[in-house]
């Protein structure tokens, strides 16, 4: 079953199979303006309340950008309050999200894009798809990028994307870790598809318990994040239908059939 939401101007949403996509659909550079900022919060609103998402999947309509940014004319001191709020908005509401979630940058990921493509949990991209935080030769800094970066890539490198404002490539972000895969322009989709199926086959609640227990255990010291991890583990996920399945269907050599609980 598909179900998308139709009422939206600047993006698309919809969730089909377990896989809620969200596209940011201002083409060619899908900048990120105060009206189609406030429609991705109510999108994302949704998806926090689905009970049927195994996947979150954000990426940009065109081959130009997954985004350019965030729109400049928004950061001047008349509207900069409300931009900033709706903008972080989207973090937050990313950070609370149960589901796994996935970037697919399909071009520039620039500014406010890079970080709305850093901010989830894994980041694929097209060959020759490009990086950067510019921020700084505006003589402004990138909130989300200062505190996600130097979390995902060597501190070195961190300083030297946010100091320096330059671009990086695709498969330059694939070497320093900040992306996952690097597929072929032409073969985008595809690659994309192949990614994506085999996380649409597992169990949502083993999926949403993986996530929630990694969350839980970062930045803990050893014991800390071992308590936090097994409590998830004892208290939550071996209460799942899915897990008592899943391991009947290995002892008796046959196919789970799982009921997403």
């Amino acid at each position: 079953m598909t179900n998308f939401v139709t009422d939206f101007k600047f993006i698309t949403y919809g969730v089909a199979g377990g896989l809620a996509t969200l596209t940011i659909n201002k083409p060619p550079f899908n900048v990120l303006d105060i009206p189609m900022m406030e429609e991705i919060n109510v999108a994302l609103d949704a998806c926090l309340a689905a009970n049927d998402v195994k996947l979150l999947l954000i990426t940009g309509a065109g081959e130009k950008a997954f985004s350019a940014g965030v729109e400049v004319a928004d950061h001047t001191p008349d509207k900069v309050d409300r931009m900033i709020e709706v903008f972080h908005g989207i973090f937050r509401r990313l950070n609370r999200m149960p589901m796994p979630t996935l970037a697919a940058v399909n071009g520039a990921a620039l500014g406010g894009g890079m970080e709305l493509a850093i901010a989830c949990d894994m980041l694929v991209a097209a060959a020759g798809a490009k990086f950067g935080q510019p921020e700084i030769k505006l003589a402004v800094f990138p909130p989300i990028a200062a505190v996600l970066l130097p979390r995902l890539v060597p501190p070195a490198r961190a300083m030297e994307l946010l100091l320096g404002g330059n671009n990086i490539d695709a498969d330059e972000a694939l070497r320093i870790g900040l992306v996952n895969r690097v597929f072929a322009k032409e073969s985008f989709a595809a690659d994309l598809k192949a990614f994506v199926d085999p996380y649409l086959a597992l169990s949502r609640a083993a999926l949403l318990s993986t996530r929630k227990a990694i969350r839980a255990a970062s930045d803990k010291p050893f014991d800390a994040a071992l308590d936090a991890a097994e409590e998830i583990y004892l208290k939550e996920l071996m209460a799942t239908e899915d897990a008592k399945e899943g391991l009947a269907a290995f002892l008796e050599k046959r196919k789970p059939v799982w009921r997403d609980r």
